[in-house]
């Protein structure tokens, strides 16, 4: 089978053929590292992780760019309040999403480039598209003129008629949807915040400088942009116009992540309900958070609850359980026995259906019964034919528990997250009790995590654990 991708722009699903064969370009838009990353950012990074082994697993060489946003208003504002300097505030955040992403099991890009370490490409696009009657300056400022390109809002099938003034504040703009390209520096921009252009000291608009990267990476046109859906518009729309306006084919196929939510609402800062990927990976194990964010397609809303870790935290422990006692039955193949074997058909169909991982894992889980069957019959020949299958699934998902990322972890968190599935099984036997009122079958279990040193607090949102003398 053909593998198939949603393309955002096309609004249809349809063959993905690269641009060259065997190679494929993808650029996804990275972080803007005003703070520490959510677990909201980590869908879109493993959403598109999945996607560059997936290609990868094909036979695919695969140029990975994800770009980060390292000067921007709110980086200056935040860094201000704290008094510290901003190129230091940015530093920081990079560092700890680049952290997150390999704590969750994402490959590392072939490059991560930084805005501030492009401005002569940025300056030489923006340019161009002055040359060719596309872009304007006012007052230092630089704007792209929106009614100059035809197929503005072909990306998100928007008239321009019907959209509504950029965020970009000028009273001098032809139109006031055009958008900023160059902005000119302000008496309030900290020291360092600027750089020389042909208009002015200032620093890029935000959408230009995507469309610098991607060429400078990537090309005049490559296969495939990313990002999550909220980026759509305005930025891959303006990303979209200024590229092709200054005569380049830019991205050839379009995807976009769906949001994170809580309580039905999009996750993000400004908001308030962002989950900081730190704080949650002391609640569970990494492998569980990267089951939890993979397990609903990439274009489905995926609703975060107070149950979506310690769950996904029991089924890892059940996939890796019988990884792990299957192997001591019949012993484990090689790492690259595993990235060699022959993927079950229903999986490869399933992935090769625009990345439908959900419909992937009930072929992993299908095989991990029949597994389970056969270690308990003495099928050896069965039993190594499901380990097998199932370290290569979970393998192609980034997944596969006794892969260097997994099994480098302390002795400690691997017991702690052992621990916490047993008794996630235990809570909800206790939860069965309670329902059946079967108040000593409840009250039993109970005592037994009582006397295991686990101590269970009952409130409105469900029963908590802890361990005895844990603060």
């Amino acid at each position: 089978m053909t593998l198939r991708l949603f393309d955002s722009a096309a609004r249809e699903i349809r063959d993905f053929v690269p641009l060259r064969p065997n190679e494929v370009g993808v650029y996804v838009c990275g972080p803007t590292v005003q703070g520490a990353p959510h677990i909201g950012h980590m869908r879109t990074g493993i959403a598109f992780d999945v996607l560059h082994r997936w290609l990868e697993r094909s036979g695919m060489r695969v140029t990975m760019i994800r770009n980060v946003t390292d000067v921007d208003d709110k980086i200056f504002a935040k860094s201000a309040e704290v008094g510290e300097k901003w190129w230091s505030w940015a530093t920081r955040f990079e560092r700890e999403f680049a952290s997150a992403h390999a704590a969750l099991g994402c490959l590392p890009a072939a490059c991560e480039p930084r805005a501030t370490g492009h401005i002569p490409d940025i300056l030489d696009l923006i340019g161009t598209l002055v040359e060719r009657g596309h872009a304007y300056e006012h007052a230092g400022s630089v704007y792209f003129d929106v009614q100059s390109y035809a197929d503005y809002g072909a990306l998100t099938n928007q008239r321009l008629g019907d959209l509504e003034p950029s965020e970009d504040e000028s009273t001098g703009k032809g139109d006031p949807r055009d958008f900023a390209l160059w902005k000119a520096a302000k008496e309030s921009d900290p020291p360092g915040g600027s750089w020389d252009s042909p208009w002015g000291p200032g620093r890029p608009g935000w959408h230009i400088e995507c469309s610098a990267m991607a060429r400078r990476y990537l090309g005049d046109e490559f296969d495939i942009h990313g990002g999550g859906l909220d980026l759509r518009f305005p930025h891959h729309e303006n990303e979209q116009a200024q590229s092709r306006a200054a005569g380049y084919g830019f991205a050839r196929l379009w995807m976009h992540s769906a949001w994170l939510t809580l309580s039905g609402t999009k996750m993000s800062k400004s908001l308030g309900n962002s989950m900081l990927v730190r704080e949650v990976l002391k609640e569970g194990s990494a492998a569980a958070l990267r089951l939890a964010l993979v397990s609903v397609h990439y274009r489905s809303m995926l609703e975060y609850t107070d149950t979506t870790l310690t769950d996904a935290e029991a089924t890892f422990s059940r996939l890796e359980g019988f990884v792990r006692r299957a192997g001591e039955r019949v012993g484990q193949p090689s790492v690259e026995e595993v990235r060699a074997a022959a993927l079950p058909e229903a999986f490869a169909e399933a992935m090769d259906d625009d990345l439908a991982v959900p419909r992937a894992l009930v072929v992993v889980h299908d095989a991990v019964r029949e597994g389970n069957t056969a270690l308990s019959t003495n099928d050896d020949v069965t039993v190594t034919t499901s380990l097998l299958a199932v370290r290569a699934m979970l393998d192609a998902l980034g997944l596969d528990p006794l892969s260097e990322q997994w099994t480098d972890v302390s002795g400690s968190d691997r017991g702690l997250a052992a621990l916490g599935a047993l008794v996630v099984e235990e809570l909800a036997a206790r939860d069965q009790a309670r329902e059946a009122k079967d108040w000593t079958e409840a009250d039993a279990i109970r005592d037994r995590l009582a006397a295991a040193g686990i101590l269970i607090e009952d409130s409105a949102d469900g029963a908590r654990w802890s361990l005895s003398g844990e603060g």
